[in-house]
């Protein structure tokens, strides 16, 4: 990113995704940027065409960046479940329909699992995995990726975070994703990791 302005004050958060916008925000904070989520610039939603989680970050910041003509954050995430074959995967806001119902999301990877016999007493093994992208107007991007490892647990547990959290128990943890507070789970998410990466690059641009 040699050329760019040395600092960057006001960042698009290019989803239109309330939960992410809502993460991402807390996680700039410390930089003092203005951040701008799609939404209120009137961005339109991006085809997620890719199938990789690093393609359609990268496709959604692009856009983002060239519409709004200021350095845009993206991000794509999803759960992956070793017994699904990684599934749902970059599909994983797709699983939960037009309506982006997750309940019906985590009930759909529940039966998908049952089905296939796939529930072991320990939890079935997955990850989630999050690929931040930074893009700018002239059409340069970088990828940052995070994941974070650990099991299922059925019935769900907890109302907070988003998405597949409340199904999601974290390596280490006794407590879901969806029973953490906010600053517990930001500690070791996939997606704080994936910042950590990013929060390096920033310092040197910032």
């Amino acid at each position: 990113m040699n050329g760019h302005p040395s600092a960057i004050t006001e960042l698009v958060v290019a989803s239109h995704n309330p939960g992410k916008v809502r993460e991402l925000a807390d996680l700039l904070r410390p930089f003092g940027l203005a951040v701008l989520a799609a939404a209120e610039l009137g961005l339109p939603e991006v085809s997620e065409t890719e199938t990789t989680f690093a393609g359609n970050s990268r496709l959604k910041a692009l856009a983002a960046a060239k519409a709004a003509q200021l350095p845009a954050l993206s991000d794509d995430s999803g759960l992956e479940v070793a017994a699904l074959d990684g599934a749902p995967g970059v599909y994983s806001a797709r699983w939960a329909g037009p309506r982006k119902d997750f309940l019906l999301a985590m009930q759909r990877v529940h039966d998908e699992l049952a089905a296939r016999k796939a529930w072991i007493d320990t939890g079935p093994v997955a990850n989630f995995t999050a690929a931040l992208c930074l893009a700018w107007p002239d059409g340069t991007a970088e990828v940052f990726e995070g994941k974070v490892f650990g099991r299922l647990v059925w019935p769900q547990r907890g109302s907070r975070g988003f998405g597949y959290d409340p199904m999601f128990l974290p390596d280490g943890s006794v407590h879901t994703f969806g029973e953490m507070e906010p600053e517990a789970k930001h500690a070791i998410s996939h997606r704080a990791r994936a910042f950590a990466l990013l929060k390096a690059r920033l310092g040197t641009i910032g």
